[in-house]
């Protein structure tokens, strides 16, 4: 009984301290203070209602031990005296009791007779009574002659209540104390949390392109706000590679370009001021042009590519095929076009590929023109292919003009032309192993260079294979 009357009143009292503190938070919110003082606010409103519910609960808790102890040592004994003295009841009982009613098996009232009270054994009346009337309603039943009777026992609770406000008072009074201590120190605590957050957000509004590789201190941040400094640390590591990507792209494109426009603009004005009368000169321009507009052409696809690369828009067409289908075509055509080296093709395996056929025959075609390119007339050029593991391995081997140390972890870089290669008649643009790499990886395979200095290349790709 005390402990279902405890739990109820508890339920009721902490209900409103809930409610308030819902509205607290969804009030802080709206509010557009800074961060600080908002997480403050939060924090003495917790305390404040931490203290009412202390307040509270010591006072509940302070009814529910006298209850107990008045019922032990008084109730108790009342009922059980009234029980046996029924019905000629004991004089000494109205001496302490406020009042009692007894009810018969059918709760019609027994005694006294037309009282007009109902037998109240809900906690719902028993907490009204306590609240509104200052009385203390104890339920119980007794027997007589094999006749259960209902017996329902009123004391006054005034002083007991009383004694209780007072208690929620003093505990509320030593928290408005505490208060006066807690308050400074939340508020300096919060201003140092938010510190490094105040911190990040200045170091954050000063990025711009000119400081790019600016980056948080997170000397200074600790736990969450240190993990977040690196979040955004590496965030903007990425965001200034891309972005370097991007100049190194305008840049290296503007300085391609710039060679074939300046000889354009140059025979343009020759054809402008000789080229009407003069059909040579017309004749040599506009071969000239052709060969430029090609050459951009041929550039400006190449840098295309590496752009849809960098972006992650390019697209593979993979379809099944086998592997020496590609190598014998590359065999046929290099063998129409080069008549000056000495060519070998020996595809010791065949294997299935489930891959972009004319983008491995573009890096094949790439491995072999530049074996050529690189390589004095008389020279020995050979194509192998065979499986090794779980790749099928393609070597493009020649006895060219090699390649410095310096320069081999280089040299799929785009744009990048080792000293040799940067001759008029050689020519190109530095594009070619970067994008057989960009195809190769994107193939999930490898791409080896080794090379000798006046002996020579062997460049090797592998292909996983089905």
């Amino acid at each position: 009984m005390i402990k279902s009357l405890l739990r109820a009143l508890l339920n009721i009292i902490f209900y409103p301290f809930k409610l308030i503190f819902r509205l607290i938070i969804g009030f802080l919110k709206r509010l557009k203070f800074s961060i600080a003082l908002k997480i403050s606010a939060s924090y003495l409103a917790i305390y404040v209602i931490i203290i009412m519910i202390v307040a509270a609960a010591t006072s509940v808790g302070y009814l529910a031990y006298e209850f107990d102890k008045f019922s032990s040592e008084v109730i108790i004994n009342d009922a059980e005296e009234i029980a046996e003295t029924f019905p000629n009841f004991s004089t000494n009982i109205g001496n302490r009791v406020k009042s009692f009613e007894i009810y018969d098996d059918n709760l019609n009232e027994v005694y006294p007779l037309n009282s007009g009270k109902r037998y109240a054994d809900s906690i719902i009346v028993v907490i009204e009574k306590l609240i509104y009337d200052r009385e203390y309603i104890y339920s119980t039943n007794f027997y007589n002659d094999n006749v259960e009777y209902y017996l329902n026992i009123s004391y006054d609770a005034q002083e007991m209540i009383n004694n209780s406000v007072r208690i929620s008072i003093m505990v509320m009074i030593s928290g408005a104390i505490g208060l006066l201590i807690f308050l400074p120190i939340v508020s300096g605590i919060s201003y140092k949390m938010i510190g490094p957050i105040k911190k990040m957000t200045d170091t954050t509004k000063t990025i711009t392109v000119n400081n790019i590789n600016t980056r948080l201190d997170i000397k200074g941040a600790q736990d969450e706000l240190k993990e977040l400094s690196q979040t955004f640390n590496e965030m903007m590591d990425r965001i200034e590679a891309g972005y370097k990507t991007q100049q190194q792209f305008v840049s290296d494109a503007s300085h391609e370009l710039r060679t074939p426009i300046a000889v354009i603009k140059g025979y343009v004005n020759m054809l402008d001021r000789w080229g009407k009368n003069d059909r040579a000169v017309l004749e040599e321009s506009i071969t000239a042009i052709k060969n430029e507009t090609d050459n951009m052409q041929d550039l400006i696809e190449k840098l295309l590519f590496i752009a849809r690369s960098d972006k992650g828009t390019l697209l593979y067409t993979k379809e099944d095929f086998r592997i020496c289908s590609v190598l014998n075509e590359i065999e046929k055509e290099t063998k129409m076009i080069d008549t000056k080296h000495e060519l070998y093709f020996k595809f010791y395996e065949d294997a299935s590929l489930y891959a972009d056929k004319k983008r491995i025959k573009q890096v094949l075609r790439i491995l072999v023109d530049n074996a050529i390119k690189f390589t004095p007339p008389g020279g020995y050029i050979m194509v192998s292919g065979f499986i090794q593991d779980d790749y099928y391995v393609i070597k493009v081997e020649d006895t060219g003009i090699g390649i410095e140390k310096k320069d081999l972890e280089k040299i799929f870089e785009r744009l990048y032309r080792a000293e040799q290669s940067r001759s008029k008649e050689i020519g190109g643009h530095g594009l070619g192993l970067s994008i057989a790499k960009i195809i190769v990886l994107g193939h999930k395979g490898k791409i080896k260079v080794k090379s000798s200095v006046g002996k020579g290349s062997e460049f090797s790709i592998m292909l996983p294979y089905i």
